[in-house]
């Protein structure tokens, strides 16, 4: 059974997005976050759609349920709650959330920073990503972040595949990971 969110978290160009959608095409995830003004499409990208919390943007990444939740037309089913921030606030998040779970999402540094230039860097029109000063330190920081996290939970970092998603949400799903051969993913559930 899904908790009511799960805090999902990676850095910019780790195609943490692309695996987003995979995931909230499982039945009962709550997609009622999409709207026009909260997608970006590029090309052959996945990507963006649905709320995207960080500094500047539409949702600050606070912790605060009723705040995040506002994201949402629609009550129920399982919240995929994006943010960068949350690799860097991973302690306070299961303090504040106990019940819900912390998906992160790793890929190393530089093929993350030349996937996210590529995919239109600061160009891009959603999410707003001009806090970011450094993106190449920002991923840095971000990825050391989640690798600290995972060592101190002893957390298993796996590639991410249709049969990860079975074993860890119960469900089947066909998508092409050929492309998620150097991303890694980790759920905590409480």
């Amino acid at each position: 059974m899904l908790p009511n969110r799960i805090f999902f978290t990676g850095v910019p160009g780790s195609r943490w997005s692309g695996i987003a959608q995979i995931l909230e095409s499982l039945p009962g995830f709550n997609t009622s976050d999409r709207t026009p003004k909260r997608e970006y499409k590029h090309n052959s990208y996945s990507g963006h759609v649905g709320a995207y919390f960080g500094p500047g943007m539409e949702f600050e990444p606070l912790l605060d349920a009723e705040y995040i939740d506002q994201a949402w037309a629609q009550p129920g089913g399982c919240r995929l709650v994006k943010s960068h921030e949350w690799s860097e606030m991973l302690e306070e998040v299961h303090r504040a959330f106990p019940q819900d779970w912390i998906m992160l999402v790793h890929r190393q540094h530089r093929p993350s920073l030349e996937w996210w230039l590529e995919a239109g860097g600061y160009n891009i029109s959603y999410p707003d990503y001009s806090a970011y000063k450094d993106m190449s330190v920002t991923i840095k920081q971000q990825n050391r972040s989640i690798m600290q996290w995972v060592f101190k939970r002893n957390c298993k970092l796996e590639r991410f595949t249709p049969f990860w998603i079975e074993r860890e949400f119960g469900q089947s799903i066909d998508f092409d990971y050929s492309k998620y051969e150097d991303v890694f993913v980790t759920l905590w559930k409480p």
